[in-house]
């Protein structure tokens, strides 16, 4: 029995879920494939998985031998690639899965920094607010905010989003200024929903360092941060948006933030990736990439100090100079201006 052959088929069963498809990954006659694992259980002489007609779940002996596996087929693949391309740099096709948004305006204003450090790495970028299945749509790494689900990923983290309430002028113009905490309820909310569950994400509050949820009423759902932006601009109501994706209307006055006094909680943001690629040189480089760029950007810590264009409490936007001297800004505007310089700079 060619025992690393066993290894692949068994981990590639494990990962897409079934022998047909992991026969055809690794190109095998289906019978093969079952015939591989059945010999293998017999060399180990334990069972390593449950088989129904519907699916697959493995016992304890074999989650212990398929993350073992994991590990030794990554170094044998480390170990080959290092061999094979001595003295080069990582090279090979790296697939990356993030949202949206900070692919759009974290990341991809910066990636010809990537490509022009590593040219010989084919980037795959897919932008979305859906979670995908690393193992399942052999996606190498993810970009993922909030609290991770899935503890089968190797994590690193890359900081926090600060989170802001805000709304337009046009918006506050007809519906009023909420002063008090308990007045958001009075209020319209863009809802944001989860595309997997249809969960509604309701917005959040910071009292006194606990967390509080308050369900603003809206009728208006949307499942991408991108369009709530959009809407919120158009003054369908309030929304809780990442800082870095409102910096720009925040500084131009198109947003204001409100309610400053009770600020969401920061949403932690990670990269994550399967325990077969910790060992990969093309994703360490990208990850160590990742972690310096996020590192750089100035709406990753979070900030002090009164907002330029919080709206006074007495409801109306604070009125903004022509030609305001930047050293004379409060620091929450200069870190605005900062933001935005740091998509034209670029990453040593």
């Amino acid at each position: 029995m060619d025992r690393l052959q066993a290894m692949q088929v068994f981990t590639k069963v494990v990962e897409l879920n079934g022998f047909s498809r992991a026969a055809d990954a690794l190109e095998l006659p289906h019978a093969s494939a079952t015939t591989i694992i059945k010999n293998l259980e017999a060399h180990l002489q334990v069972r390593l998985m449950h088989r129904t007609t519907r699916r697959l779940s493995l016992t304890p002996e074999g989650a212990d031998y398929y993350e073992r596996c994991l590990r030794i087929l990554a170094d044998i693949s480390e170990t080959e690639e290092a061999l094979a391309h001595s003295g080069k740099g990582p090279r090979g096709k790296l697939r990356v899965d993030m949202p949206g948004s900070i692919g759009k305006l974290i990341v991809i204003p910066k990636i010809a920094a990537f490509r022009e450090k590593y040219p010989d790495i084919d980037l795959m970028i897919g932008f979305g607010d859906r979670q995908v299945d690393l193992i399942q749509e052999g996606v190498d790494c993810a970009v993922r905010v909030g609290q991770l689900q899935d503890s089968s990923l190797v994590s690193r983290r890359l900081g926090n989003l600060q989170t802001v309430t805000v709304a337009s002028p046009a918006y506050i113009g007809q519906f009023g200024l909420p002063i008090k905490l308990a007045e958001a309820e009075k209020h319209h909310g863009i809802q944001y929903f989860s595309s997997l569950t249809g969960r509604v994400s309701h917005m959040n509050f910071t009292i006194d360092r606990e967390t509080i949820e308050v369900k603003v009423p809206g009728t208006l759902y949307v499942n991408d941060a991108e369009a709530a932006v959009l809407c919120c601009l158009e003054g369908c109501g309030l929304i809780q948006a990442p800082r870095f994706m409102v910096a720009t209307h925040l500084l131009s006055g198109a947003l204001v933030e409100v309610l400053p006094r009770w600020k969401p909680r920061s949403m932690p943001i990670a990269v994550v990736y399967p325990h077969n690629r910790h060992l990969a040189g093309k994703v360490r480089v990208f990850v160590e990439w990742l972690a310096a760029l996020f590192e750089q950007c100035p709406l990753m810590a979070e900030g002090n100090g009164d907002s330029r264009n919080v709206v006074s409490q007495s409801g109306r936007a604070g009125s903004r100079s022509k030609s305001p001297s930047l050293t004379a800004l409060p620091l929450r505007r200069q870190e605005l201006v900062d933001a935005i310089d740091f998509v034209v700079s670029d990453v040593s």
